[in-house]
């Protein structure tokens, strides 16, 4: 019998560095697939997970979807009596390279951060990429903001000054990105905290430069390979000229917003291109004086956050999830 072809081999340098449990699901799940970005583009893709063996989601008290005017959010409200002053707020933004994921992606992580931080999270399903390109995405995350902060407390029953903002890979780009879009709103949308995970941070980033040695330390990496990363930089932004803007790469956003930036935690995988990205973005955060976690996990590839399975998959995945839920609790003043 013939054997099946290896589409996605784990590189002989990269095993003895790779978390064993990971490259068992990978070898299992992912090695004789072939990958998104070598396959003529097909929107229908993105019915089938972006990434493979997430949980289910939790229970939760209510989950209700709204349209705003070019997307929409799917709300997600704890079990229980709010607070007097009404629920704090978690606005989420899924992964998939502007490319992938629906309002279905991470359903799991969201309920999650319900549960675990009392908190009311608004989930935006933002527009893709190469449909609807930059700043699609970004003219829907900041429209989602706006319509937290101004309708959230009546239709949502929360309260507009505890507002967080967060998200995964390209989800973490737009949630940096809107911390910066709000301290330049008139008036200032305060924002408490931002929680990235894996976050782009450049999308001038690439293996040709050594001002993030992870692009080159990582170029022979598990699930996100540079090319990987450029086929989707280039599905949401066909123009070069765009990718140095702060509004697509937000370590160019003006000094002047980072020092009225909120707290942030930011979660990174050792194995990952865009680690240093986001260790350099929490440095820029610090040296404007703001507070920032940085966790480096260590051993893991790019997609673990999703990977949190409860009875399977990835250890660390759950262990991103407990640590970013403990993060957004402690910012809410609910740990």
């Amino acid at each position: 019998m013939a054997q099946p072809t290896i589409y996605q081999p784990i590189p002989p340098e990269l095993a003895p560095r790779l978390l064993d449990e990971y490259a068992e699901f990978h070898n299992k799940h992912l090695a004789h697939t072939v990958p998104v970005h070598e396959l003529p583009w097909d929107p229908a893709v993105r019915n089938t997970p972006a990434v493979l063996g997430s949980s289910e989601p939790l229970e939760v008290g209510a989950v209700k979807d709204y349209s705003l005017s070019k997307c929409s959010v799917r709300v997600f409200t704890p079990e229980g009596e709010p607070p007097a002053d009404g629920w704090p707020v978690f606005i989420f933004f899924h992964g998939g390279g502007w490319t992938l994921g629906t309002i279905n992606t991470e359903n799991a992580f969201s309920t999650n951060m319900c549960t675990r931080a009392r908190s009311v999270v608004v989930s935006v399903d933002y527009r893709l990429g190469p449909e609807e390109p930059y700043p699609a995405a970004v003219e829907d995350a900041v429209e989602a903001l706006q319509w937290v902060y101004e309708q959230g407390k009546a239709e949502l029953g929360i309260d507009p000054s505890h507002i967080a903002v967060g998200g995964s890979s390209s989800g973490g780009n737009l949630a940096a990105i809107i911390t910066h879009k709000a301290a330049l709103s008139v008036p200032p949308i305060p924002i408490v905290f931002q929680l990235l995970v894996v976050p782009v941070i450049d999308n001038t980033a690439s293996t040709a430069d050594d001002r993030y040695r992870s692009w080159q330390e990582n170029a022979n990496t598990v699930s996100l390979l540079p090319k990987k990363m450029l086929w989707f930089r280039n599905n949401y932004s066909p123009n070069p000229a765009d990718w140095s803007k702060w509004d697509s790469s937000p370590i160019f956003a003006p000094e002047e917003t980072f020092k009225k930036a909120p707290p942030a935690w930011i979660g990174v995988a050792e194995l990952d291109i865009l680690r240093d990205e986001g260790i350099a973005y929490g440095e820029k955060l610090r040296k404007a004086g703001v507070p920032v976690e940085i966790k480096v996990y260590k051993g893991a590839p790019h997609p673990i956050m999703a990977m949190d399975e409860f009875c399977s998959v990835l250890n660390i995945g759950k262990q991103l999830v407990s640590d970013a839920g403990s993060a957004l609790a402690k910012a809410f003043g609910n740990a």
